[in-house]
């Protein structure tokens, strides 16, 4: 039942971090670095997924059915995970209460306060000397006293661990951490520490049975809101063919092309029009991009439409990628590209920016530069170019592109972050006028 323990019905997500610095390597999973965007991200991305029709007026939270249970990550200050040897295991955030009041917190009360979420991860790295999930007024004063939490709050995993091993919080001792991380009000401990050395503090007398008793509740009452001690669940037969139904992989080209910026379009070059432009070099290392538009932590795609896929319905495209990956650290591709653009290109695009092997997850930037030969290709494959030169970057972080602005020969700038399965689709739809960009940075 319930696959046998390898699938659930709750949500390590929505990520709403505020994103200090773009060279952050999770900046992909952030809404941003505003607290309103990234909070009123938050509520609306809670309500979707934990809302049932019928339900959103019930007085007792408590009680209120669920579709599934999100959780709003990771509390608090933490946007660092591994800059020139400073990483969020040993992080200590020194923030003024002023900023974690204006800045970090605002987020997540909007998504507690307002979307009604029914657990709070806590993050790995300390807040002014005290670990996120051993802070009792962060946890238990401020997300389930002030804020009025309906549900339990989780530690980021093995974060207790991190405590007695890498922070060497109060003296290694395992019991005085756990004792210490319940009072505060961690619920539940991602990993095996609360198994591991609960029992024991409990033995000592340094953990309080009643403690254990209300977080177990906290748990508890929101797998029951989940339906899970209600038979089958009602949705258990949806399948592939729901999840990737037309609607769905529409839906998919309706976000991609929104989340697309203009950054410039000079003399109107876009959008192109197709019976002029029949012939299409496409160049660089995003060119017939695939998994690298879907970012990290992601599912299965229903179906990829790459850069390629998308242009080709369009025009003929003449394809050559400029870089052997997105490091580009040879150059000796690019003459590649140079061919197929000088030969009988109409329009030339290039794709450039970043992926996984430059931001991710425990992989800080040094600096906001494109990859390698990058800017080289860019500069070369545009001065051979017989026709406009378009210029497509992908990537979550910010990335310095002002020789491009500068550049008369790119005539247009598209930002188009990291944007799904359809991405290719939605990037030709705006360059050939189906879709206008709403996003403009000009």
């Amino acid at each position: 039942m319930y696959n046998l323990g390898h699938a659930g019905l709750t949500y390590w997500s929505p990520n709403i971090n505020v994103v200090r610095d773009p060279r952050w390597g999770r900046a992909l999973e952030m809404p941003g670095e505003d607290p309103f965007v990234a909070g009123t991200y938050a509520s609306n991305y809670v309500r979707g997924l934990q809302d049932i029709e019928g339900t959103e007026n019930f007085t007792d939270l408590n009680s209120r059915p669920l579709k599934v249970g999100a959780c709003c990550k990771h509390l608090a200050a933490y946007d660092v995970d591994n800059w020139l040897g400073v990483d969020r295991l040993h992080f200590d955030a020194r923030v003024h209460e002023q900023d974690m009041v204006e800045t970090f917190l605002p987020p997540f009360e909007m998504c507690v306060r307002d979307g009604d979420v029914v657990s709070v991860m806590c993050s790995y790295n300390k807040i002014n000397g005290i670990p996120a999930c051993a802070d009792t007024k962060l946890l238990k004063d401020t997300v389930r006293g002030e804020w009025d939490l309906h549900g339990y709050i989780v530690s980021d995993c093995d974060s207790i661990e991190v405590m007695i091993d890498n922070q060497k919080w109060l003296n290694d001792k395992p019991e005085d951490t756990v004792s210490q991380a319940l009072k505060a009000g961690l619920d539940l401990d991602c990993m095996g520490s609360y198994p591991k050395y609960m029992g024991n503090a409990v033995v000592q007398g340094k953990a309080r049975e009643d403690l254990i008793d209300k977080a177990l509740i906290n748990l508890y009452v929101v797998l029951m809101r989940l339906g899970l001690f209600d038979g089958n669940p009602s949705l258990k037969s949806l399948g592939l063919d729901n999840v990737c139904h037309k609607d769905h992989i529409e839906l998919a080209t309706e976000a991609a092309r929104e989340g697309i910026v203009l950054l410039k379009n000079e003399k109107e070059t876009l959008p192109l029009d197709p019976k002029k432009y029949n012939v299409l070099a496409l160049v660089g290392p995003h060119a017939n991009a695939t998994e690298a538009m879907i970012g990290n932590y992601k599912g299965i795609p229903c179906q990829y439409t790459s850069p390629i896929n998308a242009f080709s319905a369009y025009a003929k495209v003449k394809y050559a990628m400029g870089c052997g990956d997105i490091l580009c650290k040879n150059e000796s591709f690019i003459s590649e590209a140079l061919d197929a653009t000088a030969e009988e290109a109409d329009a030339t695009i290039i794709f450039v920016g970043l992926d996984q092997t430059v931001e991710a997850e425990y992989k800080d930037r040094v600096n906001l530069n494109l990859p390698s030969y990058q800017p080289q290709l860019i500069q070369q494959v545009s001065k051979v170019s017989k026709g406009p030169v378009i210029l497509v970057v992908m990537s979550a972080g910010g990335v310095d592109i002002s020789f491009a602005k500068n550049d008369s020969k790119i005539k247009a700038i598209l930002w188009a972050g990291y944007p799904g399965e359809r991405g290719g689709q939605a990037i030709a739809d705006v360059i050939f006028g189906k879709y206008n960009p709403g996003d403009k940075h000009l």
